[in-house]
C-alpha cells in the first residue's frame, strides 16, 4: 500500500534497517502515518516556521512536519541505526531536512535554525521532563521557540496541566503555566506504538507567553518552588524554612497560611512569595 509522499510505510522502513526500538534510550516508535500527521497539525501552521524535532526514530512524524508544509526541520537524533532512515527522507524533501547525529541535551539548536522556531516532538521518555525544564528556564525570555507541541507519558502530561489541590501539581505545573498556556491536545493508547508501552501517551501543546503570567525573580521562583514540592507533606514554615529565617512572616506577606502545604498553593501566590524574598 502506498503512502502519500512516496516513501515505503514505517513497518517497511523499520524492518529494511532492523530498527528496533531501544528501551535504554527511551524509544517507542509511531508506525500510523495518519497519527503522525495529525500531531504535526497540533503545532498550527508550520508553513512558515523551522521545527526542531528531538528523538524522530524512523522519522515517522518527520514525514508529518514535512507534509504539512514545515519550511525546515532539524532532526536530532542519538541512535546512528536511524541515520540511513532519515537520509530516505532528506532525499525526497530536498533542502529541508537536517539530521543531526547528536545528544538532544548537548546541541545549541539555534545555531541551525531561523526564527520563527517551533518544537515538535515524540520526546524519548528518559529525556522529555529534562528537555521541557530546560525550554521552559531559559536566563531571557522570551526563549528561541515560540511553541512547543510534545508527547509524553499521559501522567506527565497530567502534571504540565495540573491545578493546586491534586497530587499532579507540582514544580513541571508551576513552570509550564508561569511562562506558557499548556494544554492536552490529544491522547494516544499504548497499541499506537511498537513496541507498546505499558502507559498512556499524551501531546501536550505549550504557547509561549510573551511576559510571565506574574511577575517574579525567576531564580528565586525556582528554590522557592523546589523546596516546597521537595517536601511536599510538610507545612511551608517546614519545607521553607531554609529559605529564609522569618519564613513565616513572608508567607503571611504573600497571602500564604504558614500550615498550608505546596499543592494548596496558586502559581500566583508562589509568585508573590518569590517577589517578598527577593525584597529581603
Amino acid at each position: 500500500m502506498g503512502t502519500l509522499d512516496g516513501l515505503p510505510p514505517l513497518r517497511t522502513v523499520i524492518a529494511e534497517h532492523g530498527l528496533s526500538a531501544r528501551k535504554s534510550l527511551g524509544q517507542n516508535f509511531l508506525l500510523d502515518l495518519n497519527l503522525t500527521a495529525k500531531i504535526a497539525r497540533q503545532a498550527g501552521d508550520l508553513s512558515g516556521s523551522d521545527v526542531l524535532e528531538v528523538g524522530p526514530g524512523p522519522g515517522g512524524l518527520t514525514r508529518g512536519l514535512l507534509a504539512e508544509g514545515a519550511r525546515r526541520v532539524l532532526a536530532i537524533e542519538k541512535d546512528a541505526r536511524c541515520l540511513p532512515a532519515l537520509a530516505q527522507i532528506a532525499e525526497a524533501y530536498p533542502g529541508r531536512l537536517e539530521v543531526l547525529n547528536a545528544d538532544a541535551l548537548q546541541v545549541d539548536p539555534t545555531a541551525h535554525l531561523e526564527a520563527p522556531i517551533r518544537v515538535v516532538a515524540n520526546l524519548p521518555y528518559n529525556v522529555g521532563t529534562e528537555l521541557l525544564t530546560r525550554w521552559l528556564e531559559p536566563a531571557e525570555w522570551p526563549p528561541f521557540w515560540q511553541s512547543l507541541t510534545l508527547m509524553f507519558q499521559r501522567e506527565v502530561a497530567e502534571r504540565i496541566v495540573a491545578q493546586p489541590g491534586g497530587k499532579a501539581y507540582g514544580r513541571l505545573a508551576i513552570l509550564s503555566q508561569w511562562r506558557t498556556e499548556p494544554r492536552i491536545v490529544m491522547d494516544l493508547p499504548p497499541e499506537a506504538f511498537t513496541p507498546p508501552p505499558k502507559v498512556r501517551s499524551a501531546v501536550v501543546h505549550l504557547t509561549r507567553l510573551e511576559e510571565p503570567r506574574f511577575p517574579a525573580p525567576a531564580k528565586m521562583l525556582g528554590r522557592v518552588v523546589a523546596a516546597a514540592f521537595n517536601q511536599r507533606r510538610k507545612m511551608l514554615r517546614a519545607a521553607l524554612k531554609g529559605v529564609a529565617p522569618d519564613i513565616e512572616d513572608k508567607l503571611r506577606a504573600a497571602g500564604i497560611e504558614p500550615t498550608e502545604r505546596a499543592e494548596q498553593v496558586s502559581l500566583e501566590r508562589f509568585c508573590a512569595l518569590a517577589r517578598t524574598l527577593e525584597e529581603g
